[in-house]
């Protein structure tokens, strides 16, 4: 090979290799645009997800204030000696006293994840519960006021909202699609660390660990800590899939799983909070527990039991008046599955029923005495109908009312109440309660203050039995009993 032919041949070898690092520059310059496709026996690239996630996640600050709180103590024997004016409650030797003390300030940090651009922002209800002021601190230093829209204990969620535009707002895909395996990342603020992302797979779904009312968890081995909190769980694609919402540990710390609230349940949260102001619940009216369970119960008592399968959610008892007893649902009967969906675990169909309403219809596949058959169930609230279930605040009493003041308690002798000081129609004018009356226990709860009243309304409205049975005393002393239903 003569020199003209090994220089041609070298120009040659640096044009393609000129060219290899050119097509391997474009490559790197679009995977930032673009998700780096899984390839077997390779790593995953989760940058892309990091920053198109990273800015829809937000920092929550928490503040309760301070309050004055009344509380029972026992009694200290030598009270008369130290206390011999009796300024600090009532004496005698063995009695719960009362005494009014200052709670301290509370503060505490979560995260948030903004899923619209006019400022909803879903976390969860632990983050925010009891809270006075709520503060958003965008990725980029940006920093809101929020306000609570909704929040469900049951699921864990919570509906905030900051009075902002433009704000970079999440996609949200079905947690259906994701499979157990799959990458995904957990991004949030733990420990007021600001903006962290740890990366892991989906270890299993419809987890239940007994924490919440509804539960279908995404268990993942991604790293989540205190502060995770309302964090999102996101795919390859910078997607949301889940709200971070728990770990599992002995020592309070990340020790191997956390999980997740899937936004199939998310999102039928978000829009009942929207709409309705609370989450609207379809019931089916079953207690019952895992096919595989009952049978591994019964061999612990030394019976033989066959379902006619080894998968699917044993029916212990219908609940009287609900869905699946209209529909023919009896004791002993097995679901398979929900609108031809396959269940084989309580979480699996919490899950189902947790993306429905009353009213909706639901067709249920069952086993009754290895049979198979299908009934449709028109699921129920949990008043026993199809109605919208509003929460019920103190307009609905059409009264105005205030706590008892210390001249009221001295002349009629008691500690606490609420008085009516003016109908306006409503509840109140409907059952003849009079302008004067104190309130002072509602369903058996004692009235302190007005918020106890706000939440035995709203608690009475949701219950199966909307009434309030009220006890009170009149400004002459005479004590009265008075029923108010809540209901139409």
């Amino acid at each position: 090979m003569n020199k003209k032919t090994i220089y041609n041949f070298a120009i040659a070898a640096f044009c393609v290799t000129s060219l290899t690092f050119s097509v391997a520059a474009f490559n790197e310059a679009k995977a930032a645009k673009t998700p780096a496709a899984a390839v077997p026996g390779q790593p995953v690239d989760l940058t892309y997800a990091a920053d198109k996630a990273l800015p829809c996640v937000v920092h929550i600050k928490y503040l309760q204030n301070s309050k004055i709180q009344e509380v029972a103590v026992q009694s200290d024997p030598f009270g008369d000696f130290f206390d011999p004016f009796g300024m600090f409650g009532q004496r005698g030797q063995g009695q719960n006293q009362k005494r009014k003390v200052q709670t301290p300030k509370k503060e505490g940090a979560g995260s948030g994840v903004i899923i619209s651009s006019d400022g909803y922002i879903v976390t969860n209800n632990h983050v925010v519960e009891g809270a006075d002021e709520l503060t958003v601190t965008l990725n980029d230093n940006r920093e809101y006021s929020a306000r609570i829209i909704g929040t469900d204990k049951n699921t864990d969620l919570a509906l905030i909202k900051v009075n902002a535009k433009d704000l970079p707002a999440i996609t949200v895909i079905s947690s259906d699609d994701i499979k157990v395996g799959e990458w995904v990342l957990a991004i949030g603020h733990p420990f007021n660390l600001r903006a962290t992302v740890t990366a892991g797979i989906v270890s299993a779904k419809a987890r239940s660990l007994g924490a919440n009312g509804v539960e279908a968890f995404i268990q993942t081995d991604a790293a989540i800590n205190a502060g995770n909190s309302g964090g999102a769980l996101v795919n390859v694609k910078g997607e949301l899939v889940g709200i971070n919402a728990m770990l599992y540990s002995q020592t309070g710390n990340f020790t191997g799983y956390g999980f997740a609230i899937p936004t199939t349940i998310m999102n039928k949260v978000v829009a009942d909070l929207k709409q309705y102001g609370q989450v609207q619940r379809g019931l089916l009216g079953i207690e019952g527990q895992e096919v595989r369970s009952y049978l591994d119960s019964q061999k612990d008592q030394q019976k033989e039991v066959d379902l006619g399968t080894n998968d699917g959610i044993y029916v212990a008892k219908v609940v009287e008046g609900q869905a699946a007893e209209d529909a023919g649902i009896v004791d002993g009967d097995v679901i398979t599955s929900l609108d031809g969906q396959k269940v084989t675990k309580m979480a699996e169909l919490q899950e189902i029923l947790a993306t429905k309403r009353p009213g909706d219809k639901l067709k249920v596949s069952l086993l009754r005495k290895k049979k198979a058959q299908t009934v449709e169930v028109t699921l129920k609230n949990e008043q026993g109908n199809t109605k919208v279930v509003k929460d019920a605040d103190l307009d609905v009493l059409g009264a105005q009312i205030r706590e008892v003041n210390e001249r009221e308690k001295e002349e009629l002798d008691i500690k606490y109440g609420l008085k009516v000081t003016k109908i306006n129609g409503g509840k109140f004018k409907e059952r003849g309660i009079p302008v004067g009356f104190i309130i002072q226990t509602v369903n058996e709860e004692p009235m302190k203050e007005l918020s106890d009243l706000s939440d035995v309304v709203k608690a009475a409205n949701k219950s199966k039995d909307p009434v309030l049975y009220i006890k009170g005393i009149y400004p002459s002393g005479k004590k009265e009993y008075f029923t108010v239903p809540l209901g139409e």
